[in-house]
């Protein structure tokens, strides 16, 4: 009962946190928008993209694995999700022909990962890989214009919420250590970028 609940509070976090997040991406402040909306497209399109990978490629190691439903419960959501918005993206920037080519894309290497054991385990350590190297690109943005923006400390916090929970579950769960080192470098980044917005909010607060 207590590692369902934890999964269930885990999930609506997650579910919450992740819309939020999705929603600021893909509305970024008006100073950079061009008039015909390149940076947006290209921009969202990329953030889209690498966070559908990272997903794409979680859920399908918990299901080759043959791992319990509630460690991987609100990673279906967040993938339709992301899918609905990334269509929404390149049909409001006129490129929606495109939205065949990625899901083609997606779709092969849905069942590519799959081929061999080999693949899905260095696509996981990828994953890892990427999901940090886009946080500390978050980071890196926040040194450099020492400004919060649109950013959320709730957002953030709530992610390495999300984080602390699922480490917890899997330990409870499954105690896959590839699991467990992704949930560990995330909620350290998370709770990393948190720390940074919230520096720099009181910083602008003061000033």
């Amino acid at each position: 009962m207590i590692r369902l609940a934890l999964c269930l509070i885990s999930c609506l976090i997650s579910l919450t946190a992740r819309a939020t997040l999705t929603w600021s991406l893909s509305a970024p402040p008006k100073q950079y928008k061009s008039c015909e909306g390149v940076f947006v497209s290209l921009c969202a399109v990329t953030l889209f993209c690498i966070s559908l990978f990272s997903f794409l490629v979680f859920l399908r190691y918990q299901i080759y694995y043959g791992y319990p439903l509630e460690t991987y419960l609100e990673y279906p959501i967040i993938i339709a999700q992301d899918v609905i918005l990334l269509f929404c993206i390149m049909h409001f920037s006129g490129k929606a022909k495109r939205a065949l080519f990625y899901a083609v894309v997606f779709w092969v290497g849905w069942y590519m990962l799959t081929l061999q054991k080999w693949i899905i385990d260095l696509a996981m350590n990828l994953c890892t890989f990427v999901s940090a190297a886009s946080k500390l690109v978050q980071l890196q943005h926040l040194w450099q214009t020492k400004d919060s923006g649109q950013a959320s400390a709730l957002t953030w916090g709530m992610s390495a919420y999300t984080c602390a929970t699922r480490i917890i579950t899997t330990v409870m769960t499954t105690n896959d250590l590839a699991v467990l080192i992704r949930f560990i470098i995330m909620l350290i980044l998370n709770i990393w970028v948190t720390a940074t917005i919230l520096h720099y909010s009181k910083t602008k607060k003061t000033d």
